[in-house]
C-alpha cells in the first residue's frame, strides 16, 4: 500500500473547518496546507475513484458541496475520511496527503480541465423527479 514510506512527512495537526469546508494540515516543518473537501473527495485514493490501474479512474462530478462527516486514524500512517455522500472507502496515507498538498494547484487545474472536456460540472445534481401520468 502506498503511504508506508517512513520518510513521509507526518502532520502534527489535522483540523476540519466545517464552515469553509477545508481540511487543514500542519506539518512539523511549519508548513500548513488547506485542502478543500471537494478536492479531497475527487482525489480519493479509493478504488472506486482511482480504479485498479492506470486509465481506470472515474471522473467525480457534482461534488462542489460535499462535506466531511468524520475523520478517523488508521494506524499511525493514515486517516479515513467519511463524506456526506456516503463515500468512505479511501484511506489517505500521510504520504498521499502530502502529495495532495504539494501538487494541489496542478491537480485542481487538471481536474477542472477533465470536467470541462467531459462536459461535466462540479455542481451537485438534484434528485431526478419522475412524472407519473
Amino acid at each position: 500500500m502506498a503511504g508506508l514510506d517512513s520518510s513521509a512527512p507526518v502532520p502534527t495537526e489535522v483540523k476540519l473547518h466545517q464552515t469553509s469546508k477545508v481540511l487543514e494540515l500542519t506539518f512539523a516543518d511549519g508548513h500548513a496546507f488547506r485542502l478543500p473537501y471537494e478536492y479531497l473527495r475527487v482525489y480519493s485514493p479509493s478504488a472506486e475513484v482511482r480504479g485498479h490501474g492506470p486509465g481506470q479512474e472515474t471522473l467525480q462530478v457534482g461534488k462542489r458541496d460535499v462535506a466531511i462527516t468524520n475523520v478517523e486514524p488508521v494506524g499511525h500512517y493514515a486517516i479515513r475520511i467519511r463524506f456526506d455522500d456516503l463515500h468512505d472507502s479511501g484511506i489517505y496515507s500521510w504520504e498521499y496527503l502530502h502529495e495532495l498538498c504539494r501538487d494541489q494547484q496542478r491537480r485542481w487545474a487538471d481536474y477542472l480541465a477533465r470536467l470541462s472536456l467531459a462536459g461535466a460540472s462540479r455542481e451537485p445534481v438534484g434528485p431526478v423527479l419522475i412524472a407519473r401520468q
